[in-house]
């Protein structure tokens, strides 16, 4: 099994007992960067996310089913107070627990069922070729992006070809996608912007970030780019746990060039991912 298939399985057969993301990922045999991503990549609920919101509809359930003691729920879903769980299941469902056990009935509510891992990885994925960049600066449209805002993505870039020009201190003709400032719940900014030589006269409504000296292993998609979440999945989820290599916990990019024409969405870029011994 994968590392997100690990996860998978971990959460289903311990859903009703406390769990870490560091138990999660000692389980998947990868390290809490690694499987945030991989988790992510593969099912596009970050883990614990998923976890909370797997409890709150087996909680659900049980109140429609005249479960008497909220309390008791509450403490089976890792929470530690009958108003912590009455927050969390009215931000999950828009409603309360009471009403669900009044209403007997569960129809009206977006349930989190348990996810099968499915074949959504490549059939092959070419080898990478490894380099080790030096630090560089990159400008850009940026936004905080989390497994169910992505699509936002496409519209960064529309920002980044609209103001490119704005951007001050540009060096070469090359375009980054760098996703930066990853957290444990699976969110990250992402900068849709350009190598520049200093941020001294970069205005204030870009973002900006140092990515520093790495080593990369650098993969070439060349299919379209709304392709692109195979590919992620595919070496965060087999192509690395294989390797022997680790995720370094650094900055990620694509990287196009001329040849990528940003019109169509073809032409092909690079994907680098950071990694370490």
């Amino acid at each position: 099994m994968n590392p997100a298939q690990r996860a998978l399985w971990y959460i289903e057969s311990h859903l009703a007992e406390p769990m870490t993301l560091d138990e999660i990922a000692a389980i998947s045999g990868v390290s809490r960067f690694h499987i945030v991503r991989a988790f992510a990549a593969a099912v596009g609920l970050p883990v614990m996310r998923y976890v909370r919101a797997r409890r709150l509809t087996e909680a659900a359930r049980s109140l429609a089913k005249g479960a008497p003691d909220i309390l008791s729920l509450a403490l089976e879903a890792d929470y530690g107070s009958h108003e912590a769980f009455t927050r969390a299941f009215r931000d999950q469902f828009g409603t309360t627990p009471e009403a669900v056990r009044a209403a007997a009935c569960v129809n009206q509510l977006r349930l989190q069922e348990p996810i099968l891992m499915d074949s959504t990885m490549l059939d092959h994925l070419a080898p990478p070729r490894f380099e080790t960049a030096k630090a560089f600066l990159v400008a850009g449209p940026a936004e905080r992006i989390s497994c169910d805002n992505g699509a936002m993505i496409p519209g960064l870039w529309h920002r980044f070809h609209q103001e490119v020009a704005d951007i001050p201190a540009r060096v070469g003709s090359v375009a980054y996608g760098v996703c930066c400032n990853g957290d444990d719940a699976g969110n990250f900014d992402y900068i849709a912007g350009v190598e520049v030589a200093d941020f001294s006269d970069l205005p204030r409504r870009f973002g900006r970030i140092r990515i520093p000296e790495q080593r990369y292993a650098v993969f070439t998609h060349k299919d379209h780019v709304a392709s692109i979440r195979r590919t992620v999945n595919t070496i965060w989820n087999q192509w690395l746990p294989a390797s022997g290599l680790k995720a370094a916990d650094a900055p990620n990019f694509e990287r196009y060039d001329e040849k990528f024409d940003p019109a169509t969405g073809h032409g092909g870029f690079e994907i680098w991912v950071p990694v370490r011994e």
